[in-house]
């Protein structure tokens, strides 16, 4: 099974609560982007970003340019629908 295979699977059989790395507000991630002091224009990718909410909470906040990249599309599908 390649890579993508088992992310695809993992995102298309579990829920995010199953994922021991889920967290319901990342507060250290957004602290941090914040601390930067980047215009709420530029560009921001989260890499291997998976389902996680962090491109929500960013876009809820002002920030209009936010890319995910992750090896799995299922991941990606499930992003965007939040």
């Amino acid at each position: 099974m390649s890579k993508q295979e088992h992310w695809n699977t993992v995102y298309t059989t579990k829920t995010p609560h199953q994922f021991g790395w889920t967290q319901p507000y990342p507060d250290d991630s957004v602290k941090r982007i914040e601390a930067t002091g980047l215009p709420k224009s530029a560009s921001i990718i989260d890499i291997g970003g998976g389902d996680s909410d962090l491109a929500k909470i960013l876009l809820e906040l002002g920030y209009t340019d936010i890319t995910v990249l992750d090896i799995s599309a299922a991941a990606i599908e499930r992003a965007k629908k939040k």
